[in-house]
């Protein structure tokens, strides 16, 4: 059911029963809870990224027989998520499923040709009720986010999908994002449900970072406040509507070791936020890294459930009848195991009618190639993927004077893997590059491309731009940040750059924009905007068939 006029109220209204999980399957035993308390399942996701289909490499855990061993196993697609939140549901009479953010955005193309509309009707179908809003969800703007929430067709593409998009049956939650022209919140803060009577809130919280990681144009007008302040600031309207269990979904998090439901030497930025909470919140769902912990920190339980859907948190609260307060907490996350979780009838039909839809565009064969082109970096920073990518965007781009192209390394998502004949689908190109970026063709200086791969070395891990063919250097990584480009080394067909030199370069438009902290890249002049980074891709290997990957050594590093 959707409650789209309740969905859209104001922060502090009450949201009651809008999105009830799927019907209980009778499986485990009845909830119980000790005497004055109420027992109330949190099941919890963060990082979803619009896998509909189970991630390829499964989720990673250590060998209960050899711990020093890892072990892979299938886990996750939205058919078999669907059954274990119902499932693990059953037998809660008071139960409610939650995310910590990052549902869409960077996602395989089957949620990505529709602008991830079919991740938000798959949760939406699954009961999800509240959500974070997480940094990807901004990446193709905040108006675009409104759209996902209310519904509608998209502005440019209009209405793709086998049936008119409805929008979320889910509310997204953000606390900490504010509209700078109205100081309101982009959308609620929080919501309270009620068990029972006793009243608990959620409240969703994005990441302060976030305007240093996504795209500039996706977040213009906003601003993203303190996480640990913009919930303390709730506490006393929360507490004057008599809310006394607070339960916070955060999207930022941290890693640790152990295990699954481990919390070996948590370490982050959660580490640095949770603390400064106030004490009324007893539970953070957390995410953003990627990681899978179950932690006790200064006093309160805090999860985190991997990514891509290959965890549930089952979190149990027991909530005290008359202080309202959650007198106990634990947790456990439970591998979405396509063995265990039969998978749903409703989400194996909705995934059918999208692939239908999608099928001609994503197994269209593109092109092929000789061998593999990998992500893995050497010790330069340079990876084949990268070469390849770098090459088909200045190809792309030649026509409007491109000299040489950069990308950056974290828009390389997935290798490209040759396979029986070395034929490539659109899907496999897609799933390489999955941002949607368009090509942009600016004109900067030589001394401002020295600058530019000198920020590459800005913080505690290198950021090495992966650069087109004819484009090389050399870094040492024994000289101090900001002088690690060895003077003379950098040259474009065999021929020095020179300082006041003008270049012509192409980036994707995240990096346009200053995107990853490379800022010299926003004062890049004359720019020509082209076609999506992924279209140049496929471009490419129509044009090279047979491709061999590039070996060549572009960067040198000295140490």
């Amino acid at each position: 059911m959707r409650c789209r006029a309740l969905l859209a109220a104001l922060a502090a209204t009450t949201l009651a029963a809008c999105a009830a999980p799927p019907a209980a399957a009778p499986a485990a035993p009845a909830a119980s809870a000790a005497p004055g308390t109420v027992a109330l399942r949190l099941l919890a996701i963060n990082d979803f990224h619009g896998y509909l289909k189970p991630p390829p490499g499964g989720f990673r855990m250590p060998d209960p027989a050899d711990p020093a061993r890892t072990l892979t196993v299938p886990a996750g697609g939205a058919e078999t998520l669907a059954s274990a939140v119902r499932e693990l549901a059953a037998g809660h009479p008071h139960h409610v499923f939650v995310a910590a953010g990052d549902l869409v955005g960077a996602s395989p193309l089957l949620s990505a040709l529709f602008h991830d509309e079919p991740t938000v009707e798959s949760l939406s179908a699954m009961g999800l009720a509240f959500s974070a809003v997480g940094n990807h969800e901004f990446d193709d703007g905040a108006d675009e986010l409104l759209r996902l929430q209310r519904g509608g067709c998209h502005p440019l593409d209009g209405c793709r999908g086998p049936k008119p998009f409805a929008g979320a049956g889910f509310q997204y939650l953000a606390a900490s994002t504010v509209v700078r022209k109205t100081g309101q919140t982009l959308l609620p803060p929080y919501a309270v449900r009620r068990f029972d009577g006793v009243p608990v809130a959620f409240v969703g919280l994005t990441l302060k970072a976030t305007p240093q990681i996504v795209m500039p144009a996706g977040v213009a007008g906003l601003e993203f406040r303190d996480e640990a302040e913009s919930v303390n600031a709730l506490v006393p309207e929360l507490q004057r509507q008599g809310v006394h269990a607070i339960v916070v979904l955060l999207h930022e998090g941290g890693e640790a070791g152990g295990g699954r439901d481990g919390c070996d030497d948590l370490r982050g930025a959660i580490t640095r936020i949770v603390p400064r909470l106030d004490r009324a919140v007893s539970v953070v769902v957390s995410g953003h890294t990627h990681r899978a912990y179950v932690c006790r920190l200064d006093g309160r339980l805090v999860t985190s459930g991997d990514r891509y859907g290959t965890l549930v948190t089952a979190i149990d609260l027991e909530l005290d009848r008359a202080s309202g307060r959650v007198q106990r907490a634990d947790a456990h996350n439970v591998v979405v195991d396509p063995a265990r979780f039969a998978p749903d009838a409703a989400q194996t039909a909705l995934l059918a009618a999208y692939e239908r839809v999608a099928a001609p565009l994503a197994k269209r064969i593109v092109g092929t190639i000789a061998g593999s082109l990998t992500r893995e970096a050497d010790s330069a920073g340079e990876s084949t993927l990268g070469r390849v990518v770098a090459d088909a965007q200045l190809e792309a781009t030649r026509a409007v004077g491109a000299q040489a192209a950069l990308t950056n390394p974290g828009g390389l998502r997935s290798p490209i893997l040759k396979t029986g004949d070395g034929r490539v689908r659109y899907e496999e190109v897609f799933e390489a590059q999955p941002f949607g970026n368009r090509l942009v063709t600016l004109t900067i200086s030589g001394a401002q491309l020295a600058a530019l791969l000198e920020q590459q070395f800005h913080g505690q891990a290198p950021r090495v731009l992966q650069v087109s063919r004819g484009l090389r250097y050399e870094w040492d990584a024994s000289r101090p940040a900001g002088q690690r480009l060895l003077p003379g080394s950098l040259t474009l067909e065999g021929r020095r750059i020179e300082p006041a030199q003008r270049l012509r370069i192409t980036v994707n438009s995240y990096l346009a924009d200053g995107g990853d902290r490379f800022s010299v890249l926003r004062d890049g002049e004359d720019r020509v905007y082209g076609l999506p980074d992924a279209d140049a891709l496929a471009q490419y290997l129509a044009a090279h068939p047979g491709l061999q990957p590039p070996r060549d050594t572009r960067i040198q590093r000295r140490d």
